[in-house]
């Protein structure tokens, strides 16, 4: 009896740390983010394009990013251990695009090309 009271006992822990090990957050994410984009080709731009590319990825956590100037959105993926949206969603904004409720900083966007503006 003692030795099957010993069996439920491991069994009972064993199942337990189980399901908090499946519990964690996944290390990466994937998020879309709304902005408003005025031409055509800033994913190409030397301005908008490039300048995502280089500043956005040396943001730590973030893995890649993808302008999509026809849906008018960023897609961001990202490792959640070491970024958040709301950081990812600053910088957008830095770089003078708004990023979902989150609206351009004013500075950026007057150094944005004409064509990107409204």
């Amino acid at each position: 009896m003692k030795i099957l009271k010993q069996f439920l006992l491991i069994f009972t822990l064993i199942v337990c740390s189980g399901n908090a090990f499946s519990q964690k957050q996944k290390a990466v994410e994937r998020a879309i983010i709304k902005t408003n984009i005025y031409c055509n080709h800033c994913a190409k731009c030397e301005t908008c394009g490039e300048r995502f590319q280089k500043v956005l990825l040396r943001e730590k956590g973030i893995q890649m990013v993808t302008l999509d100037e026809k849906e008018m959105n960023i897609e961001v993926v990202y490792n959640t251990k070491k970024t958040d949206l709301l950081k990812i969603k600053t910088a957008i904004t830095k770089l003078g695009y708004d990023a979902d409720d989150f609206k351009a900083d004013e500075v950026a966007y007057e150094g944005l090309d004409n064509c990107c503006k409204k």
